[in-house]
């Protein structure tokens, strides 16, 4: 301060009064920017002490608020935090819908009127082994092994019939008589065979001679066997060689088993060819029953295999005695063939039959009835189980065997209790009520 004022009466001594005023306003200028700057300093430090000042304030502010309300910032920490994490659950949650499929959360609650009026039945799911049939279209036939049919065997023409459709016969009964010119021909051969057969043997090998001897024998055996053959049996040639008189070419077929008529679709006075069928005879003591399974059925059902039978009101135990290796080139099915008792004579070829093959699975499963399956929004099978008493969540199950009613699933924890009946009223509840903000 003292260098500018001896700076200033220097400069009036120097160079008057107009550089006095000069050098004065510069130093007024000068001085006047130095107390600015003084002025600017202790405002700046005045500044920095206010600052400091509130700052502390303030911290001693929170720190009060720290203390003295305590409570209501943790109350509203925790609602935050709260919120916060029902936000990712819902995030959460959404990404569990879009990799799943199906809102885990969509249920459906009924309450026990509900489900009495709906007849929504609950089970509670046990793993066991099942007993299971499965069903089968079947005839009743003859067995083809103990039938007989009978049919001349040289063209011949009917004359008299001996029975009926339907009568039961017993062996060597006739059946039939025919006449056939090839079989009077057989018939005068032999009436002339068995004489000379009978003196060739009296005279003996040695007195008629060897050639003679054989001869005669030959021609017997020849003409024997060939009227065996047209159908005679041994009492018709034991009358034939009693040469009583009788027309010749007439003969009779009888029965060689005893059974019942199935069929005889011919009339008196008609020419049957030979092998043509007369009449079929069949024991119905042991009969056919004829199933037939699906082609693409995987399933072995080998020889002593049981199964039930049921026809005109008649329930039977059958055994499989065959199974066919091929399928069946009309139906397209595959051919099982099973023995029935039929002593009681309740049975009859040509009857429909339903046939329901019995088994019981080797280990224990899980399974329900049809009606517990659904259809889930993405084609999955679906049941629904109960996760608290009334509510219901759906639960996606993969499909195994077929068990006659009962289809095996897996997915679902044993001890679960499903839905067995009732199940489209349990899901169409669910999709009445599946809608909300969240798309659950």
């Amino acid at each position: 301060m003292n260098l500018r004022l001896n700076q200033l009466l220097i400069a009036v001594l120097a160079g008057g009064l107009m550089g006095v005023s000069g050098v004065y306003g510069q130093t007024h200028n000068e001085s006047a920017h130095a107390h600015e700057e003084s002025k600017s300093a202790i405002t700046g430090s005045e500044q920095h002490g206010s600052s400091a000042g509130h700052d502390k304030d303030e911290h001693d502010e929170e720190g009060h608020d720290e203390q003295g309300s305590h409570e209501p910032h943790k109350a509203e920490d925790d609602k935050v935090g709260t919120e916060h994490a029902e936000d990712e659950g819902h995030a959460d949650h959404g990404n569990e819908e879009s990799e799943g499929g199906h809102s885990e959360s969509a249920s459906a609650v009924l309450s026990p009127e509900q489900m009495t009026l709906a007849g929504v039945e609950v089970t509670t799911l046990t793993a066991e082994p099942v007993d299971y049939q499965i069903y089968a279209p079947g005839e009743i036939l003859s067995n083809g092994y103990t039938t007989y049919r009978v049919s001349p065997r040289v063209a011949s023409v009917v004359m008299r019939r001996h029975v009926a459709l339907g009568d039961h016969v017993k062996k060597n009964q006739p059946l039939v008589t025919l006449f056939s010119e090839s079989v009077a021909q057989a018939q005068a051969e032999y009436r002339t065979a068995l004489p000379e057969w009978r003196r060739v043997q009296q005279l003996g090998r040695k007195t008629v001679g060897e050639q003679r001897y054989i001869s005669a024998k030959a021609n017997f055996e020849a003409t024997r066997a060939t009227l065996l053959a047209y159908g005679l049996s041994n009492s018709d040639l034991e009358s034939l060689a009693s040469q009583q008189p009788k027309a010749l070419g007439e003969y009779t077929l009888r029965a060689e088993i005893d059974g019942a008529v199935l069929s005889d679709d011919f009339e008196q006075g008609q020419r049957i060819e030979a092998g043509a069928p007369l009449i079929t005879l069949a024991d119905e003591g042991k009969l056919w029953v004829q199933a037939h399974l699906p082609a693409d059925l995987s399933l072995t059902l080998g020889a002593g295999t049981t199964a039930e039978v049921v026809a005109g009101g008649v329930r039977i135990d059958a055994t499989v005695s065959q199974e066919a290796h091929t399928i069946d080139p009309v139906t397209r099915t595959r051919v099982v063939r099973l023995l029935v008792d039929n002593t009681a004579h309740r049975l009859h070829p040509g009857q429909f039959a339903e046939v329901f093959f019995r088994f019981r699975t080797k280990e224990p499963v899980l399974a329900v009835p049809e009606t517990a399956l659904m259809r889930g929004a993405d084609g999955d099978w679906t049941v629904y189980v109960e996760d608290h008493p009334g509510e219901f969540l759906p639960k996606e199950v993969d499909l195994g065997r077929a068990l006659g009613p009962l289809r095996e699933i897996k997915g679902v924890r044993p001890a679960s209790r499903v839905v067995t009946k009732g199940a489209f009223f349990v899901a169409s509840q669910i999709a009445k009520g599946g809608f909300d903000p969240h798309n659950h």
